[in-house]
């Protein structure tokens, strides 16, 4: 059962490979998922600045085809300063995605509940 999906950490992921210019994934796919279309539907969902607000249906569409393990792993500190990974968890859970407390993504851990 550790086949998960999380697929906003994936949007995060391709956003840090793009703003940081690293070439590591094939250009339009990332971890099954539609690279473009998830930064169109989702990004603003969790920019860093910006109030929290519950994503679009458009985006949850998009976030539950992504693989979280394959996700956590492209997961960077660059991704990580351009994105709020309390925001990304807030996204993947109002879409129906269970994320487990103590999960780590990168250098995050997602925290536990109470």
């Amino acid at each position: 059962m550790l086949r998960l999906r999380f697929p906003v950490f994936t949007v995060f992921a391709v956003i840090g490979v793009v703003f940081s210019g690293e070439i590591r994934v094939a250009i339009g796919q990332l971890c099954g998922s539609d690279v473009g279309a998830l930064i169109r539907q989702c990004s603003t969902y969790v920019e860093k600045g910006k109030p929290m607000t519950n994503p679009s249906q458009a985006c949850c569409d998009l976030i539950k085809k992504v693989d979280i393990l394959c996700a956590c792993k492209h997961v960077t500190k660059e991704l990580e300063e351009l994105v709020d990974m309390n925001k990304v968890v807030h996204v993947v859970s109002y879409c129906g995605i269970p994320v487990p407390h103590g999960m780590k993504c990168g250098s995050f851990t997602v925290p536990g509940s109470g």
